[in-house]
């Protein structure tokens, strides 16, 4: 599909991107409110926590593009690109995403959230970050590999999460349900409208991956044919192409004022950016992946420390978010992206 996109816009005059851009600027917009409010909506419904729907339901729908794109990389025997993919969506979605919703506006954070999702999104990375070093490969020193066994295990503890997850949500419906015959005849009358809810919401997230599909290649294409270097669109378009569907929806999170949902929605995507995109990509790889020796270098020391940060700013006894934590994980991408342009002149 995107290749197909790709082909058309490029052969067309530079209006007819332009006009695409804009068209897919204001779908994604759309869909994502569309998202929001029925993801608010059910959490209300249901006495769910809107951080613990963000970290499930919404992380799992907007997940879908990175796992897509990395498995069929992998199937179609380009599997080192999957793991380029789920760790730049971890650094994007923890760094940049936060980092901005954080700069909008104060991000209320559920601290048994991240009491319990939150110190898994870190042991994932971590044994992520583990299992990619070169001593697994059968070496001290080069290229690391992730075989396809570490592949499945991960796959099993993608399964384990989402159990849990849901575990955790039932508990905290129980925990919040009422006792009263009114609230309980209001639920009823409000049963009914719970499917066309979860549909509207995954419709909603379906729009923004289809607009997303058309954005990235259009902006690629209009800052090619305005003379942007293809170098800087690389580093910058492609690293974070695949988060849109977070990045926006976090930011209309924030501006209809529910901010958490963008925060669960990072941290069930960083825990499922490892778990299923990555655990899937390698299950499908009889010889693994295998990590490049740069990637020790910069990219997982990047990705630990920016989960480090990002546990520390959301763990403070405020329970908020705000904007000095916000400039602070901005910063931290930023700072990331300018040593991907130095090791890159380093490395040659």
């Amino acid at each position: 599909m995107e290749e197909i996109i790709t082909n058309f816009l490029s052969s067309a005059h530079v209006i007819v991107p332009v006009i695409a851009l804009l068209l897919s600027l204001y779908t994604v917009g759309k869909g994502a409110d569309i998202l929001v409010d029925n993801a608010v909506s059910l959490s209300i419904q249901w006495g769910v926590p809107k951080m613990v729907l963000g970290a499930t339901l919404v992380s799992l729908g907007t997940t879908v593009p990175e796992a897509s794109v990395s498995v069929a990389a992998a199937i179609q025997g380009n599997p080192d690109l999957s793991l380029g993919n789920a760790i730049g969506s971890i650094i994007v979605d923890t760094g940049l995403i936060i980092g901005i919703a954080s700069l909008i506006g104060t991000i209320p954070v559920d601290k048994m959230l991240v009491k319990r999702q939150g110190r898994l999104q870190f042991i994932f990375a971590l044994l992520l970050a583990i299992v990619s070093l070169p001593i697994f490969a059968g070496t001290w020193t080069g290229s690391g590999r992730i075989y396809q066994w570490v592949g499945f295990i991960f796959v099993f503890l993608l399964c384990l999460y989402m159990y849990l997850s849901f575990k955790w949500a039932r508990d905290s419906v129980q925990e919040n349900a009422t006792s009263t015959d009114e609230a309980k005849d209001e639920e009823d009358e409000k049963k009914g409208n719970v499917i066309v809810k979860l549909v509207l919401m995954f419709l909603g997230i379906a729009i923004v991956i289809v607009s997303s599909k058309v954005l990235i290649p259009s902006v690629s294409i209009v800052a090619t044919k305005i003379g942007i270097p293809q170098s800087i669109i690389a580093a910058t378009l492609v690293a974070f192409g695949t988060s849109v569907p977070e990045l926006v929806t976090a930011i209309v999170s924030v501006r209809k004022g529910v901010g958490e949902l963008a925060v669960g929605n990072v941290v069930g995507a960083d825990i499922l950016n490892v778990l299923f995109v990555l655990g899937l990509s390698a299950a499908v790889t009889p010889n693994g992946i295998t990590v490049p020796i740069y990637f020790y270098y910069l990219q997982i020391p990047a990705m630990l420390f920016i989960l480090i940060v990002f546990r520390f700013c959301s763990t403070r006894k405020s329970g908020k978010i705000g904007k000095v934590a916000g400039a602070i994980l901005f910063s931290t991408y930023m700072l990331y992206l300018a040593m991907n342009f130095v090791l890159k002149s380093f490395l040659g």
